[in-house]
């Protein structure tokens, strides 16, 4: 059995979200375990106080503190199960983190998620956010996640078509706070296709053979691609992109780029899917910054907390932002992370 530890109070949370935004939960704890999870929430249960679980901290923004139980999830775990011929299923405690986790499959010769390098973040977030990059989704190669069901007070394996994967989302943000995920499991193979279309990396890679490229140099390309581009959060505070990119009819998609000839979209079955940095580019935010946040200067998704900003800062810039690009182009921007507060 694991040892019951009582939660910690008043604990600063700057250094546990990406944007080092200030809040304070009234308690906190970390949890390395399912018997420790649950221990954990019964403590709030007990005293009807409300519960956030925490992974890497990297898709939220706290405006404000949190007068609750903060749980941060800690499970780690690393192996390879079910390896056969050259497919094999990689299994990762919620508490991982996902980039080290990236280069370790990549590193074995495994592909499947070379192309989601340096996203920040643990493995048990991944899910919740179907995160994507380069023409990959978490959902292409994600097999099931282990989670606890809090309402059925149990542990249970969630098969991926189980987990209503779409653009951005998935079972777990649909229904916040019901799950909370503990293992995730990556069918990954030695010989699937290296995804190389994404326009960037076609760019990158230039000349090189694609027939001599293994997971490790596509990995690799992300990585020097994504640091050239975006700002590395432990050195400028941010979230990483801040906006999706909307889909939109193809008729108004038509109208847009009738109007606006450079506009860029990319072909979906359930429309278009337009480019939200450059909607935001042509509005003029790219580089902004007032006195204490600000859009990076190299990728307008991606606000910053470049002098102690607030999460109230943040959202109003946010604000500022979709109200714009609504006004000039009559698109709803819609953001990534999760509000606490």
């Amino acid at each position: 059995m694991s040892h019951k530890a009582e939660p910690s109070e008043y604990v600063e949370l700057d250094n546990l979200n990406t944007l080092h935004v200030p809040a304070v939960a009234r308690f906190y704890q970390d949890v390395s375990d399912a018997d420790e999870l649950m221990d954990a929430l019964a403590w709030a249960e007990q005293r009807s106080i409300k519960v956030l679980i925490l992974g890497g901290g990297s898709n939220l923004v706290f405006n404000g503190d949190f007068n609750g139980l903060v749980i941060r999830i800690c499970v780690r775990g690393r192996y390879w199960e079910r390896a056969r011929d050259h497919e094999a299923t990689l299994v990762l405690g919620a508490g991982e983190n996902w980039h080290e986790a990236v280069l370790y499959a990549a590193g074995a010769g495994y592909r499947g998620i070379e192309n989601l390098a340096l996203i920040p973040g643990t493995a048990g977030a991944a899910p919740v956010q179907n995160i994507g990059a380069y023409g990959v989704e978490l959902c292409d190669t994600l097999e099931s996640v282990t989670a606890l069901d809090r309402q059925a007070g149990k542990v249970v394996r969630l098969d991926n078509d189980e987990c209503r994967f779409a653009y951005r989302d998935s079972l777990f943000k649909q229904l916040p706070g019901h799950y909370a995920i503990l293992e995730v499991r990556l069918r990954l193979s030695r010989d699937k296709p290296l995804q190389l279309g994404y326009r960037d990396l076609e760019e990158y890679l230039g000349d090189r053979p694609r027939s001599e490229l293994s997971a490790i140099d596509v990995a690799e390309a992300v990585m020097a691609i994504r640091r050239r581009k975006l700002p590395d959060p432990d050195l400028i505070p941010n979230a990483g992109s801040f906006f999706k990119n909307p889909v939109v009819a193809s008729a108004e998609y038509e109208g847009l780029r009738s109007a606006y000839p450079d506009v860029v979209g990319y072909p979906q079955p359930q429309g278009v899917k337009l480019a939200a940095a450059w909607l935001i580019d042509q509005c003029g935010w790219k580089g902004f910054r007032n006195q204490r946040v600000g859009v990076h200067n190299r990728q307008a998704l991606v606000l910053i907390n470049h002098s102690g900003g607030t999460g109230h800062d943040i959202l109003e810039l946010a604000g500022k932002i979709r109200d714009s690009v609504k006004a000039r182009f009559g698109v709803e921007l819609e953001m990534e992370p999760g509000v606490i507060g």
